[in-house]
């Protein structure tokens, strides 16, 4: 796996980022979409992120993004964990999640929320593998039916 980075994107990332994202949305037919602008406003500020993996010639490997829960105290929310086809197999997803904790861990978060289609099942036995439990629907997206949580320690 040495030849995996993972970085935090910068705001100069943001195009990059998205572009992985969209490339999420239609893999995995994401009806609720964020615009350019709104994926910048909400992801690109200090207590949240997005998080990219690199391969060694550069190529974007996958992603995974946090924001903020307003509606709970000291919770970040995940989202748009994808890897890209080419690269799945090889612990990518663990190592954007690692990173992804980390850093929440660091902002003071306590817990992490997400939700997950009922059909991505391997999503939902990594996220169960990685200690999500399930937990009360905490949103209305539409094309959730699977909602998980961890508390960080």
């Amino acid at each position: 796996m040495s030849d995996i980075a993972i970085h935090r994107a910068e705001p100069r990332d943001c195009s990059t980022a998205y572009a992985v994202v969209e490339e999420y949305y239609a893999a995995v037919g994401v009806v609720a979409r964020d615009s350019p602008g709104e994926f910048a406003r909400m992801y690109f500020a200090g207590d949240a992120g997005v998080w990219l993996a690199s391969a060694e010639n550069s190529a974007i490997a996958g992603c995974i993004a946090l924001r903020r829960l307003l509606e709970f105290e000291d919770s970040g929310e995940i989202k748009r964990l994808y890897v890209r086809p080419a690269f799945r197999g090889l612990g990518i997803a663990k190592l954007l999640l690692t990173a992804l904790e980390r850093f929440a861990r660091d902002c003071g978060y306590r817990r992490l929320y997400l939700d997950t289609a009922s059909d991505m099942l391997a999503a939902q036995r990594f996220y169960r593998d990685s200690g999500y439990l399930p937990c009360a629907r905490y949103n209305d997206n539409p094309q959730a039916a699977i909602f998980l949580m961890k508390e960080l320690k």
